[in-house]
């Protein structure tokens, strides 16, 4: 369906109550479990768990942040217009990609969202000379099922399914809609007719969709969690007569001949990585395994993850005071930053238990209220409910001889924002695929003589073809005016003006022109401002250790960073931030480390106005959030005199 590149309109945010419906008509659709139906003989005091674990069921099918946009393409032989809408999200780490599709009333998932929920959908396999073909728009035909009968029950007609190849047998590379009841199947040998219309692809044009308009996300090797649901039929069984078919072949005679298969044996085995802990201190076991936890335990878990982001941010800021951290902090930035990162979750079974709702403290303000009884920090309660932090005692006996323990590589959903299970990437709030930060940006303003001018290039014997710095305009323009003989004789600071400077740098347009005509002679420093301004502008920004040569100079004047607050909704303030690519910094990345730093919801589209061909990103930040904007950029090179702030609150620019 999506050979051809959709037509989607802008991207909208999804509203929390929206997501969550979105999310329930998912889970009920595709009949997934949640822990309520499989503890439904537990005691009610389990309800707040229960509550937590569909939270992260909801957030893995549709992430918090999640945006939607309204498409339409065309689909079959007679290129009939359909139309849909995609929900957009972007996994911890990871940049915005179209996660589900909504055609009429049925959700389809991608092979992104397959990638991160295994076994939400049935699991067909194929051999992979007959995968490569569906990859190009065909329908599976019957005979081209491996591995059964029998084959997954839930793979009835009109349900969704995957479909994976042989030689990777558990990465779902297709995601199509059974044409006939495939589970009821007694023989595929022989067989005739399409048991599966493909809808989506890995390489098709919603699978590389990305905001920056880069290449789509490589499969992975190897997903055992898929394996999990395997039910014990070799997919080695040897095929006779496979076939497909082109949904696109006008004669309907498609399908291609495929020899015998063979699957390798044994299951894949899964990899527990783990990060490297602060320098300088051996690491301790956690003693966190997945047992059940007390609230006693929990306690403890919650407070020594405070203990470990406070040893994170001393050891890794030093030579600040504050070491890293801008006070006041709000209660949510405090544990989005400070502690979350540093919970031990192995595994998403773990979120359900380490949650704030599950400590004694019951919330993130009884929570500081204790550590603060402790002296570790200092509070204050504002208006509406809110506590923040005033400051933290970073030389406190609990924090200086805390010993880090070892947390997860990969970042295990967290049972109150989503992140949890850090590593110094999320620790620190930039997104390990964010290389901008802590580059080194020079801008260089170049001239490029116009043929007005080749006369006086010419005689101090330089091209008029070469961009020039405009220290390097000054030397040439003053051989000139010695091998012309130019200096007046009663004032070394003027020179007499000839016909060439006279018809190519003063043309009389203007009353400063006419003057100096009128004199017949101009300052030295006033001939070269002249002549540098009567040259065409280039500019280049060059990154780390890049040299003029290297880069290609763009004409016109150099760009700027636009920063734009606004009004919306009456009296919400957002910030808007534009134009970083040409800083080589990726707005998704940052985005995420906005997100985090200013403890408010971001988005990322595309610019109004700007080339589809070539877009221009938007970051959309909630609340008004300049100084930390600029924070940011400048963490990633650039100088606050390329950032140009509009504040349309006050009808100011500044």
């Amino acid at each position: 369906m999506f050979k051809k590149k959709p037509n989607i309109k802008p991207l909208a945010p999804l509203r929390s109550s929206d997501r969550r419906k979105i999310a329930d008509q998912i889970i009920v659709k595709f009949s997934i479990a949640t822990p309520s139906e499989e503890s439904g003989n537990k005691a009610e005091n389990d309800h707040d768990t229960a509550t937590v674990g569909i939270g992260a069921i909801r957030n893995s099918l549709l992430p918090e942040n999640s945006q939607s946009a309204r498409f339409t393409t065309t689909a079959g032989k007679d290129l009939k217009q359909v139309s849909g809408t995609v929900y957009v999200g972007a996994y911890p780490g990871e940049e915005q990609r179209v996660l589900w599709i909504k055609l009429e009333d049925r959700l389809i998932p991608t092979v992104y969202t397959l990638w991160k929920n295994p076994n939400i959908v049935p699991l067909l396999h194929t051999p992979d000379i007959v995968l490569q073909k569906l990859r190009t728009g065909a329908d599976l035909m019957t005979p081209g099922l491996a591995g059964g009968p029998p084959f997954p029950s839930g793979a009835i007609k009109d349900s969704v399914v995957a479909v994976a190849s042989l030689e990777k047998p558990t990465v779902p590379m297709v995601v199509g809609t059974c044409q006939i009841d495939v589970a009821s199947l007694q023989e595929v040998r022989g067989a005739k007719g399409h048991a599966v219309r493909g809808e989506h692809w890995h390489g098709d044009e919603i699978w590389a969709w990305s905001l920056g308009g880069g290449a789509g996300g490589q499969a992975p090797d190897d997903l055992p969690a898929w394996g999990s649901s395997n039910d014990g039929n070799a997919l080695a069984d040897k095929l006779d007569d496979i076939a497909i078919e082109d949904s696109d072949d006008e004669h309907g005679q498609g399908g291609v001949p495929v020899p015998q298969e063979t699957a390798e044996d044994g299951k894949p085995v899964a990899r527990n990585n783990f990060v490297e802990g602060e320098d300088g201190r051996p690491y301790e076991d956690s003693g966190v395994d997945l047992k059940e936890f007390s609230s006693k335990e929990i306690d403890d878990i919650f407070w020594n993850a405070f203990l470990y982001g406070l040893h994170h941010f001393r050891n890794t800021h030093k030579s600040d005071p504050h070491h890293g951290l801008k006070f006041p902090i709000n209660q949510s930035a405090m544990i989005s930053n400070l502690v979350l990162p540093f919970l031990p979750i192995t595994s998403p079974a773990q979120t359900a238990s380490l949650n704030i709702k599950k400590t004694s403290w019951k919330n993130a303000k009884k929570f500081i209220k204790a550590l603060e009884k402790s002296k570790l920090l200092k509070s204050k309660d504002r208006d509406g409910g809110e506590c923040v932090l005033l400051d933290i005692d970073f030389e406190d006996p609990a924090v200086t001889g805390f010993v880090p323990y070892r947390l997860p590589k990969k970042d295990a959903t967290g049972a109150e924002s989503g992140g949890g299970g850090g590593g110094r990437a999320v620790t620190a709030g930039i997104s390990p695929s964010d290389d901008s930060v802590g580059q080194k940006l020079s801008k260089i303003e170049l001239y490029k003589p116009k043929e007005s001018l080749a006369p006086i290039f010419t005689a101090a014997s330089a091209s008029h073809h070469t961009l020039y710095l405009p220290a390097e305009l000054r030397p040439i323009i003053n051989a000139y005016i010695e091998s012309e003989k130019l200096i007046s004789e009663t004032n070394k600071r003027l020179v007499n003006l000839n016909p060439v400077l006279a018809n190519a740098v003063f043309d009389g347009s203007t009353a400063l022109d006419r003057e100096v005509l009128a004199k017949g002679s101009v300052p030295r420093d006033a001939l070269i401002d002249r002549i540098l301004k009567s040259c065409s502008p280039y500019w280049v920004i060059l990154r780390n250790d890049a040299t003029r040569d290297q880069i290609k100079a763009i004409a016109g004047h150099a760009p700027k960073v636009h920063i734009t607050l606004e009004t919306r909704s009456g009296n919400k303030t957002v910030t808007k931030l534009s134009g970083v690519e040409t800083f080589y910094i990726q707005p998704q990345p940052l985005a995420e480390e906005l997100q985090k730093s200013c403890a408010s919801s971001t988005s990322v589209n595309q610019l109004a106005g700007s080339s589809p061909k070539k877009p221009v990103m938007e970051v959309m930040v909630q609340g008004p959030q300049r100084d930390a904007v600029i924070k940011a950029l400048e963490k990633r090179g650039v100088s606050r005199q390329w950032v140009e702030v509009t504040d349309k609150t006050k009808g100011k620019k500044k």
